[in-house]
């Protein structure tokens, strides 16, 4: 097929494995989402902060999404594959079938997901090792990471599970595992997630203090000893039987994948800003800030030289773009939380039936509903008495402390939709805050940000959008292409298929500015204030803390 100039068009199918479902599109060599799909996947959750789903069930659903966008190009003009998908961990059997990561023995049921938190005490017990890979994490391993998850499968689980096992994937190398029958492993994963190092590869001495001796046998089979850059060409290629099972040509390139929030980054930190007068015009791609916002939040800044973050993951060498040194600040708890209350509220059932009286989303009549209540002063004025900290789930970064709690501060008796929009509000700029807070230590060690770009669910808020860049005081790009982490997937598969030299010229070709968010800095002195009262908030509650140690 050619376009209007005559050239012929070629085709990526980027796959984007999240949270709560599975997505595809078809993406043109421009960086086009030409036509996308999405698909429902499960969640367990058996026990409090325990968090399960299906490796089988998300295949399938890949599998589903894959064949809908593949109907819109005919087989011969699909040249790559790319996956991305969340941190979670997929565990596999000695005969490469699902093993149960729970104590019902339920085996459609094996994985543990990334923001399962069951492995408190087995990370505390790591961090307490203070090893020297744990500095490439921020000083503190997080309890989303893949070791102490191993662990608590060993202590709670071993006969039922570790002795059984075979295989424990990254599910972004599981699925490229499913689409090829390779066992390489993505160094994205491995160095992010597992300890890997880019030059030193595994450090013995770490498995072996705390008590995963046992992945050192037959140099590190069950966990990944071929290791590829994402982007690189998977040597088996698409499988015949995947193939089938994708709706997609046998035999094109599949691409060594990225953690999904990697792939957002890499959808949109490269693009070419000319033109939009951008502090970060002239400045090296060092200068930017991917933020990737949906169920949790990911920050993420690169740099040319290793800089430590207390508090922030990394740094991770060519985790997301090759050449670069990658820093990646979170947020556990971002879309959940503002849906936790929300919907939780006693006045969504009014907000919902008004919503869908004018066939609006909750959120888009939410931001019309402050509108409406503000008066004559700025939006965010509205929540000058109502404050939140936003760790319902923990703080990934910068405290790295998972016993952090939620805290509301300014409620009244009246409990209407009024009060409603405003606590939706002030949980939308604790969020905005608390990127602010990442930013501060990021730039304290070293980082040089003016510019964020944002992509992901919460990216399509103009509310979310906006308090990011009135808090943060920095301008915010958005895409041309709304979905950047589709893009980032289909980038891969294009750096796989050959079709472009690198990795970075991918994303200056398939990359586009849609729209630029300025600050508000007339409101600067309103969220400085603000800021006064988030910081208050952590030191009142580590206060509390000590109040009722001992009890």
């Amino acid at each position: 097929m050619l376009d209007k100039k005559g050239e012929e068009i070629f085709y990526y199918v980027g796959i984007d494995v999240g949270t709560a479902s599975v997505r595809a599109a078809l993406v043109d060599q421009f960086g086009t989402v030409v036509d996308q799909a999405e698909q429902s996947i499960q969640i367990w959750e058996p026990h409090p902060v325990h968090y399960e789903q299906s490796s089988d069930n998300i295949w399938k659903a890949c599998c589903q999404v894959s064949k809908k966008v593949s109907h819109s190009a005919s087989n011969g003009q699909i040249r790559g594959l790319g996956f991305d998908a969340t941190c979670s961990l997929v565990v596999l059997d000695k005969q490469f079938q699902p093993l149960a990561v729970n104590s019902e023995g339920d085996h459609d049921r094996n994985i543990i997901m990334w923001m399962d938190h069951r492995a408190g005490n087995q990370v505390d017990r790591i961090n307490g090792t203070k090893h020297k890979v744990l500095s490439y994490v921020g000083g503190v391993m997080s309890v989303e990471m893949q070791p102490p998850k191993l662990l608590w499968l060993k202590e709670n689980l071993r006969r039922e599970c570790w002795d059984k096992s075979g295989q424990f994937f990254d599910l972004p190398d599981f699925l490229t595992w499913k689409a090829t029958g390779e066992l390489s492993r993505s160094s994205c994963t491995l160095i992010c997630k597992w300890t890997y190092s880019s030059d030193g590869g595994w450090d013995d001495t770490f498995w072996k203090e705390i008590g995963l001796e046992d992945v050192l046998e037959d140099n590190y089979a069950k966990i990944g000893n071929q290791v590829l850059s994402p982007g690189s060409s998977i040597g088996n290629t698409l499988t015949s039987e995947s193939a089938k099972a994708l709706g997609l040509p046998e035999g094109i390139a599949v691409a060594a994948s990225l953690i999904d929030a990697h792939a957002g980054g890499l959808g949109v930190i490269g693009a070419d800003v000319k033109g939009h007068n951008l502090p970060c015009e002239n400045e090296p791609i060092t200068s930017r800030l991917a933020l990737i916002c949906g169920t949790s939040s990911c920050h993420m800044g690169i740099s040319d030289k290793p800089i430590f973050v207390p508090g922030v993951w990394g740094p991770y060498y060519s985790a997301m773009v090759p050449g670069f040194w990658l820093n990646e600040g979170g947020q556990s708890a971002t879309g959940k939380l503002i849906d936790h209350l929300v919907k939780g509220h006693s006045a969504f059932i009014e907000l919902k039936q008004k919503a869908e009286a004018r066939g609006q989303h909750i959120y888009t009549y939410l931001n019309n509903h402050l509108d409406r209540i503000r008066a004559s002063g700025p939006v965010g004025f509205l929540a000058a008495d109502l404050h939140v900290w936003p760790d319902f789930h923990g703080n990934r970064s910068p405290l790295a402390d998972p016993t952090m709690k939620g805290a509301i501060v300014g409620l009244r008796l009246s409990n209407g939709l009024n009060d409603l929009a405003i606590l939706y509000l002030a949980t939308v700029q604790s969020i905005a805050l608390g990127t602010r807070h990442i930013l501060e230590c990021m730039q304290a060690a070293g980082h040089r940000i003016s510019t964020m770009f944002l992509c992901g669910g919460l990216s399509k808020n103009p509310l979310f959008v906006q308090m990011h860049a009135d808090i943060t005081g920095l301008p915010v790009v958005l895409s041309k292409e709304v979905e950047s982490v589709l893009v980032g997937a289909s980038i891969l598969g294009a750096c796989a298929s050959g079709d472009f030299p690198s990795i970075q010229d991918a994303m200056k070709k398939m990359s586009k500015v849609g729209k630029v968010i300025l600050p508000n800095l007339q409101d600067k002195r309103f969220y400085d204030k603000k800021y006064q009262v988030f910081l208050k908030l952590y030191e009142h509650q580590l206060e509390y803390r000590a109040i009722m140690k001992g009890i």
